[in-house]
């Protein structure tokens, strides 16, 4: 049954591989081609952000009076509020860690017995060429050594300009936006969406990716570079169902 599932997965495997050299061979000297500009609440999987809210706050006006007990501020700024508006994202990450760990473990033990009286010397008569008083020798020994170490540095600095594309019952916005460059014959990717409080957005309609809440930020890149730094299909697929 192992068997005929990993017939299978490789026959599929292969048919795919087969499928992606083909479409890789019809861009041979041409750029990657850019993602088309899209509404992301259109894409597949797209599902709206649901999140724990707070009571709503009823509105009340005083006479005469411009303010609202909901308003945010007084003043109305430029700052995005509302689905479709657009606000830059200044993602900032700088992280590092550094962990070592060693560990050492010896042990060794001796045992040793021998039989004497009546019983010595009915071995000793069996076998001549056995010492009675060592007829036992247990020797054993352990000795364990361990070390790990990681040392890990990542630093991006950029911005990406994001589009509202939800605003939540208790204010907050849900942003995403995409950024594509390409270089040659190399495309970057930049993707990054979260929940922002409006609060957060400074006067210039920027926000740091620190203040983003469920930040997901993704930096990467296609094209052939990337491809030459891949693995093979085939090496791919013996690295899944190779148990050593």
């Amino acid at each position: 049954m192992n068997a005929l599932k990993i017939a299978t997965l490789l026959t599929l495997t292969g048919m795919l591989g087969a499928c992606g050299t083909m479409d890789r061979l019809a861009n041979v000297g041409q750029a990657p081609a850019l993602t088309a500009i899209s509404d992301p609440t259109t894409a597949a999987g797209y599902r709206p952000v649901r999140m724990p809210m707070p009571e709503a706050i009823q509105d009340t006006y005083q006479a005469n009076s411009l303010y609202r007990t909901s308003a945010k501020g007084f003043f109305k700024d430029e700052r995005a509020h509302r689905i479709g508006d657009i606000l830059t994202v200044m993602v900032t990450i700088d992280d590092s860690a550094k962990i070592n760990n060693s560990t050492q473990r010896a042990r060794t033990s001796t045992n040793s017995a021998g039989m004497g009286g009546i019983f010595g010397a009915a071995v000793g008569n069996l076998a001549p060429s056995i010492d009675p008083s060592a007829a036992i020798d247990l020797n054993s020994g352990t000795k364990d050594a361990g070390n790990g170490s990681v040392n890990r540095a990542e630093s991006l600095t950029t911005s990406v300009a994001a589009v509202v594309t939800q605003v939540l019952p208790n204010g907050n916005l849900v942003i995403e936006g995409h950024q594509e460059v390409r270089v040659n014959f190399e495309v970057r990717d930049l993707i990054v969406a979260g929940i922002v409080r409006p609060s957060d957005i400074q006067a210039n309609n920027t926000i740091p990716s620190s203040k983003i809440a469920e930040a997901r930020i993704a930096y990467g890149g296609r094209g052939q570079i990337t491809d030459v730094q891949q693995p093979r299909y085939g090496q791919q697929v013996l690295d899944a169902i190779l148990p050593f």
